[in-house]
């Protein structure tokens, strides 16, 4: 993928605009990150110490995540609500294998406070046109907990059907977790 290409990756619905951070986002991305609510599960992260997250900081996150697509090991979406550019969260796709695999994983995430208003939905759902349509993914998965149920509604909700359990497969909160694993083939 061209310079050109990984950086200027966008996708328009009828509320939202789904497109990598860029520098000029910070204090939209910062604002929305502090009028987080406190978490309300597990997998919720709720208020986070933003207090290192400068600018400048910001800055060097954006260049990270491009250089990311460059590379073509994760290209990172924001979620900006299109009618006043409200950053809503993020969708995220890592590259597990090309060549005859094609093959990625999605991450997703919208802050607390603006659950319930079908943001999600409609975010994954462009995104992942994004991924089979510009970035030639032919495979996503998403990797679940079992105790996220809002995760396996919203992945159903948009077409990922559930193929397994993989035992042992993250090591996260200080164990070695299972993950229901969901997916969709490109429909091209």
């Amino acid at each position: 993928m061209d310079l050109e290409t990984a950086f200027h990756l966008e996708v328009n619905t009828e509320r939202l605009v789904i497109r990598p951070l860029l520098k000029t986002d910070y204090k939209n991305w910062l604002t929305e990150f502090k009028n987080r609510y406190p978490s309300m599960h597990r997998h919720d992260k709720g208020k986070l110490d933003m207090t290192e997250c400068t600018v400048d900081w910001f800055n060097s996150l954006v260049e990270k995540h491009q250089q990311f697509a460059l590379n073509d090991s994760a290209h990172i979406f924001g979620v900006f609500r299109k009618e006043d550019d409200v950053h809503l969260g993020m969708v995220d796709f890592s590259t597990l294998g090309r060549d005859n695999f094609q093959w990625g994983r999605i991450g997703y995430s919208i802050h607390n406070q603006h659950w319930g208003n079908g943001y999600g939905k409609e975010a994954v759902e462009a995104a992942l046109n994004i991924a089979f349509t510009q970035l030639g993914f032919h495979r996503i998965e998403a990797h679940i907990n079992l105790d996220n149920p809002a995760s396996v509604k919203l992945a159903e909700r948009v077409g990922l059907e559930y193929e397994c359990t993989r035992k042992g497969f993250i090591y996260e909160f200080g164990e070695w977790t299972d993950n229901l694993i969901y997916c969709k083939n490109s429909p091209g």
